[in-house]
């Protein structure tokens, strides 16, 4: 009887805490919704505001921990430190291997340290785990034209400009190619 009491606890208790996470993430979901809307709607007066707080929702784990590893991440990204990072974020992956944020600055200091592959991975890995998270959508631009696969790099520009119409690297990178397209043809 007691082992059925101690099992019938821990459902429970895994139910909860379960319900609890989905309801966060569900909250959490529903106010980037808003956001996005928001951002799709903006003008030039306000769309660097929302999309300054679209990337802080981005930049919540939901833990304190990973939250501090993101964090020193970035510091050493800033310190131009790319090893340092590497390790920081690779740590941060494996302990929250669905938190898209880690993945999306660990592609950064992949990229910074020229390693192209491992960058491209970890931004395909954080547009599987976050669709609209079009700062990775503009890396994956970057890393195109690095490549020299200038039609991809147009298309994923394009794809940043569906989510954030107004955003401002992602039309200049636009605005760039389509003039060397134009040189080339004439």
């Amino acid at each position: 009887m007691a082992t059925l009491t101690h099992l019938i606890k821990r459902t429970v208790t895994a139910f909860a805490v379960t319900l609890t996470l989905t309801t966060q993430s569900f909250a959490q979901e529903t106010a980037l919704d808003g956001l996005f809307q928001e951002l799709s709607e903006a003008d030039e007066g306000n769309h660097a505001r929302i999309a300054d707080r679209v990337i802080a929702r981005f930049e919540k784990s939901g833990s304190a921990a990973m939250d501090l590893l993101l964090r020193r991440g970035g510091d050493a990204l800033e310190e131009g430190d790319d090893q340092a990072a590497i390790e920081h974020l690779t740590a941060l992956v494996d302990h929250a291997p669905d938190f898209a944020e880690g993945y999306h600055h660990r592609a950064t200091a992949y990229f910074r340290a020229g390693l192209m592959g491992p960058a491209l991975d970890d931004l395909r890995q954080t547009l599987v785990l976050n669709p609209r998270h079009f700062r990775a959508m503009f890396g994956v631009g970057i890393l195109m034209e690095e490549l020299g696969r200038r039609d991809d790099a147009i298309a994923a520009y394009e794809a940043v400009l569906e989510i954030y119409p107004l955003e401002p690297d992602a039309t200049d990178a636009l605005a760039r190619l389509a003039l060397e397209i134009e040189g080339q043809a004439i």
